[in-house]
């Protein structure tokens, strides 16, 4: 399959397959609380098997052309090698419509490189330009602020805020929408992601 590199030091993006539920799993487990801070992606995945469950989900929402998963890895000097360290993924892709959601996920390893948001920016450059979507949308707790951060270096317009619609670890959180349309993305003066 392909790899994408993402910085000069070997991070790499690429699909997140069925055939990485250990690694996958392994992941996971080096990161829940961090990751499980905010979202719930990765609750379901307690064992090999349902890491197996949610890539094999992800899988099928891929051939129905509804959702992607891709991984990032980072120490990647062999082909196929390096750590799994988060990923990203299109939540929701509605090609009738031109609306898809893009997600992330790190575990504390990967943060601080700018990993997520240059995915995201292959993710909305390849919604954009190769399947024509008109519209990418981005969903994060308020509270979230690296995750709202890379709604804003991607050029995306803070559209809603949900008051107290997501209960997570006991509080409930506001959800802030994000979006960025074709025509914005393309008016970006760079066309690059902001730091």
């Amino acid at each position: 399959m392909f790899a994408l590199p993402l910085t000069d030091d070997g991070a790499e993006l690429r699909p997140l397959e069925t055939w990485h539920a250990a690694e996958f799993f392994a992941h996971v487990e080096r990161g829940r609380d961090f990751i499980g801070t905010y979202i719930g992606f990765v609750d379901p995945v307690v064992s090999q098997d349902a890491a197996r469950d949610l890539l094999h989900r992800y899988a099928t929402k891929r051939a129905a052309d509804e959702g992607y998963l891709y991984g990032i890895w980072t120490g990647c000097a062999e082909p196929g090698g390096g750590t799994l360290v988060g990923g990203v993924l299109f939540r929701v892709f509605d090609a009738r419509t031109g609306v898809c959601e893009i997600g992330c996920w790190l575990e504390p390893a990967g943060t601080g490189r700018g990993l997520v948001t240059r995915a995201c920016h292959v993710l909305a450059d390849w919604a954009f330009h190769e399947r024509g979507m008109h519209r990418v949308e981005w969903w994060a707790a308020a509270a979230n602020t690296a995750s709202t951060a890379v709604a804003r270096r991607l050029g995306m317009t803070r559209e809603a805020v949900l008051r107290e619609s997501s209960p997570r670890g006991g509080v409930r959180h506001d959800m802030e929408g994000w979006a960025v349309l074709a025509h914005e993305w393309d008016a970006r003066e760079d066309g690059e992601p902001r730091a």
